[in-house]
């Protein structure tokens, strides 16, 4: 079953009167969300609309860490998630998405890509 994205509260515009009716689209299905996980590295490849091709992080268990002030960049090993400011039953069981805290082998970072639609975890370390 899929998820519908449409809006079906809008007003309609250009002066009609009555009950607004619309049918919905196929271009308006959505998809659950794919809430990424500490895990042995596992990617979903999705064909979206259009044909193209979206990349979903299921499990992860590395991350492309940049430190700030030398500019390097690696690819280090996550430890565990620490916290996740985006919603309080994320941070009781550990999904990683953006803006997560999550502690790697070189210390504390916060994770600056979206898991489930990049298709990569990518990180700034922070103080």
């Amino acid at each position: 079953m899929g998820i519908y994205q449409g809006n079906d509260l809008r007003k309609i515009t250009g002066g009609m009167k009555g009950r607004h009716v619309k049918v919905k689209r196929k271009y308006w299905m959505g998809r659950p969300p794919i809430e990424t996980l500490l895990g042995e590295d596992r990617v979903l490849v999705v064909r979206v609309r259009g044909g193209n091709v979206k990349a979903k992080v299921k499990f992860a268990s590395h991350a492309n860490v940049v430190d700030p002030k030398t500019g390097q960049c690696k690819r280090v090993r996550i430890l565990r998630v620490l916290s996740n400011p985006a919603n309080k039953d994320y941070d009781r069981r550990g999904v990683i998405t953006r803006g997560a805290i999550i502690e790697t082998e070189i210390g504390r970072a916060r994770v600056t890509s979206r898991p489930g639609q990049d298709g990569t975890v990518n990180a700034v370390l922070i103080a």
